[in-house]
């Protein structure tokens, strides 16, 4: 690569970095409008078995009731590795600890996980087209069967 092709990779990794930090903020400020925003039409989301969607209008669906089932949580994204594919699609893989405060009488709920994410450029905007979420561990979360990490043994 030369130069210019280099700086742009590096500008485009760095906007394909944001979507992983604005979903993590419209989440945490239980705005699940925008979080839809950031998906594309045709997407496939895996947050555990039984639990995802296909297509923009499933996703929508599992985002009800996330300002009723949680008090607060936060989201933190770290560790990001992007992989270009081609200059509109890239691979995505970040590690994430995400702590939730239930609304109903439990202990906070704790995951160590990971997201492995497949995003696209449509119309010059980076979105979501697969994400899934492996679950290293968690502490009193309240999805017991997740999608495990390959850890090699």
């Amino acid at each position: 690569m030369n130069n210019e092709q280099t700086l742009s990779r590096l500008v485009e990794t760095q906007a394909i970095e944001r979507i992983l930090f604005d979903y993590a903020y419209y989440l945490d400020m239980n705005m699940p409008d925008k979080m839809a925003e950031m998906f594309t039409d045709d997407c496939v989301v895996d947050y555990a078995p039984n639990f995802g969607a296909t297509g923009i209008e499933a996703y929508k669906k599992t985002l009800d009731g996330i300002g009723t089932f949680f008090k607060a949580t936060s989201h933190h994204v770290s560790n990001i590795c992007v992989d270009f594919v081609s200059d509109t699609e890239a691979t995505v893989r970040a590690v994430v600890l995400a702590i939730h405060r239930y609304a109903k009488d439990r202990p906070d709920g704790i995951l160590y996980g990971q997201y492995h994410d497949v995003v696209v450029k449509e119309d010059g905007v980076w979105k979501f087209k697969v994400r899934v979420l492996k679950t290293t561990m968690g502490t009193d979360y309240h999805v017991k069967t997740a999608n495990p990490t390959e850890r090699v043994a």
